[in-house]
This record gives structure tokens, sequence and C-alpha cells, in this order.
């Protein structure tokens, strides 16, 4: 271990994560970015350059062959070891594997059980296959976004899988194993997805429930409902945002505009807006994107450009705070940051398997039974 990870907020954790795609490796990802030495127990093979695998980085990698019950006997002897386990199969895969919670925390009372899925462990839609665009439908979260006169949008799978389910997976993880800390038993977390992105919406449902939201798409303050929160397309194809809120961004906006505020309409009023969105329309339509950079980026306006991924990174507000890595590959560097903890970019995905013999080398395996293991195919 080197000297910043020994100084990561999560240093000597140990999780180990069976692998799967999505929010559970993002979970994992979130975690080993903080420290925690994650230990990936992968299959067999694998197509690509595992280095590119960014959900991936900052693991060390095992192969077992879960169908043979020695494999599973020998992720026994590992889970002994961890604080942690995170798994995302449909609901009953791990129990079949023989190494379902009930098994595993009578091997480790103190292991925090994490748990993955889109619907949950139960319910009616438990055991049914599903995806990020299906989980959000459920929530109500689909529903709310995308223009008025248009089927719903959805913004890749950034809601469901990796907000409401591997942040919320990874927050489970951290808050279990600090129970777990104080109490020495561990727990079951189950994180779905659609219970993590119902919760992402609290807020709505607060509004609807203090009256200030109306179930209509684009008819809100904050779905592109009103002119001063949205998005513009400029002369040369871009496009801005804006975000005014406030009387005062909004009245600097309209001062840099050099719109006269009291031509321009009343906010108060829904009448007035469709008339003031068409003026923002009219006015970032006639210049390109840059002109409005140098006019509004900086100020008290809410103002940002629409940037493309290959953008990102060289804009200088992201550049300044290194929030993606300065060579190299383009990937986003660990979140949060810490005044005083180190969360350096962990090191890239291993190849599966790579770490085998080592990590059960570190846990009392001696050669010999090693050796058995390997040959067996048990482990790879």
């Amino acid at each position: 271990m080197t000297q910043e990870q020994a100084q990561a907020p999560l240093a000597g954790v140990r999780i180990v994560e069976f692998a799967g795609i999505g929010p559970g490796p993002f979970a994992g990802m979130m975690l080993a970015d903080m420290g925690a030495e994650v230990i990936r127990i992968d299959r067999a093979g694998g197509k690509g350059d595992p280095s590119l695998d960014f959900l991936a980085r900052g693991r060390r990698s095992m192969v077992l062959d879960l169908k043979q019950p020695e494999a599973v006997e020998v992720a026994k002897a590992l889970l002994a070891t961890a604080d942690g386990l995170i798994e995302g199969y449909r609901p009953g895969v791990m129990e079949r594997l023989g190494l379902g919670p009930e098994v595993v925390q009578a091997v480790n009372q103190r292991l925090v059980y994490g748990r993955m899925t889109g619907w949950g462990q139960d319910g009616p839609l438990a055991h049914a296959a599903g995806h990020d665009l299906n989980y959000i439908a459920l929530s109500g979260a689909l529903w709310g976004s995308g223009e008025a006169d248009r089927a719903p949008s959805f913004a890749m799978n950034l809601l469901g899988d990796f907000g409401g389910g591997g942040m919320f997976l990874a927050f489970g993880m951290v808050t279990g194993l600090f129970n777990a800390m104080r109490t020495g038993k561990g727990d079951v977390v189950d994180a779905a997805i659609t219970d993590g992105t119902a919760s992402l919406m609290a807020m709505t449902y607060s509004f609807r429930a203090m009256g200030r939201w109306r179930d209509e798409r684009a008819a809100n303050l904050l779905d592109g409902g009103v002119p001063w929160y949205g998005v513009y397309e400029c002369a040369d194809g871009e496009w801005v945002t804006i975000g005014a809120l406030e009387p005062k961004f909004w009245d600097t906006l309209l001062q840099l505009l050099e719109i006269e505020p009291a031509s321009f309409g009343d906010r108060a009023n829904r009448d007035d807006w469709p008339a003031m969105r068409a003026r923002f329309t009219e006015i970032f339509k006639s210049k390109p994107r840059e002109h409005w950079c140098a006019l509004l980026e900086g100020t008290d306006t809410c103002f940002a450009p629409v940037l493309s991924p290959a953008e990102a990174r060289a804009h200088p507000h992201n550049a300044a705070r290194h929030i993606f890595t300065a060579e190299g590959p383009e990937q986003p560097m660990p979140a949060p940051r810490f005044r005083a903890a180190q969360t350096p970019l962990p090191d890239p995905a291993p190849k599966p398997g790579a770490d085998t013999r080592a990590v059960l080398a570190e846990i009392g395996f001696d050669d010999t039974r090693l050796d058995d293991l390997f040959g067996a195919g048990v482990v790879a």
C-alpha cells in the first residue's frame, strides 16, 4: 500500500465485489476511489483492454469458477477476511451459489452485504429483467423529463444506474460499515434503483405536496417550464444554458443582454412566458457560443456552455480543478475531494485473475493448495 493509499478515507477497508455491469461496478469504483481495497471476483476470459474500463479501476482481480463447490469454499475464506461484499445478480442467485447473506455472515458476522438490483430484493417485479429506463419510469422521474409536446426524455443512464443505483449502494455500504464498526455486526444493504431514484425525487414530491408542482411536462420551475431556466441554441449550432432563478441573477442577466425589464414581461405571469422564451431564443441564436461565453461566463447570470465530452477536459474551470485526468485516456478523477485525506487516481483495472494467487497466498493458502486449485480449474 502506498503512502497516498494509506491516507485515503477508506484505507484498510476490504470489499469483495462479484463482477457485474453498470451500477455495481460504479459503487465499487467509488469505494476504490476513496482508498478501499476492492477485490473483484471475475469470470474467466473477457474481451478488450481492461485498463480502459474505468468503472473497474482500482481493483485487484481473482477468477473463480463458482459452479465448483471448492470455489465457493475459496470465496468464503476470502469473505472471512473482508469488511463488505457487493453483488449485482438477480434475487436468489447468490443463494443458489451457496453464498447468500445467511451463509456468509455465519462465517463473518461483521460483513456488510451489499445487493444491487433494479427492482429490489422483493416485490412483484423483483425477478423480472429490466434496465435503467424501466426503473426511472416506475419512480415517476422519467415522466417529468423532457419537452411538453414530445415523449419523455432521459439523460443516458445517469439518473437510474449511477444516481439512484450505484451511488446509493456506495452510501449504503459506507453507512453499514460505520454501523458494523460500532456494533460488531454487519447488515444486508438492499439497494434498488427504483428506491434510489424515488429518493432523488424527494424535492419534486415535496413541491407537489405544497401545491407548487404541476403534473405536466415542462411546466415547472426546474423542468424547462420557465424561460429563464433552460437551454438555448447559438448561431453556430452550439448550445448554452441559463438558470437565473433568483431575481438578482435575473436582473444581472437582463442587464448584460441589454434588455429593458419593463418591456420584457412579468415572470410571475405564465401568459408572458412564451414571448420571453421567444425573445431569449432570438437573442442567443444571433451570436455564436463563444460570444456568449465571453459575455456571461463567470458572472452572476447562472450561465454555462453545453460542452461535449471531448470539450469538457479542456475547459479552464475543469482543468484548474483537475476534474479529468490531465494525461492518458480521458476519465473523471475521484470525487468528492478532501482537505486532508488523499484520493489519487487508482490504478487501471487489472486483467481478470491477475491477483488470484497473490490474494489467496495473503489469506493463508500455501503453494501446494494453490497449485491444486489452479490445476482443477477452481481458480484461474
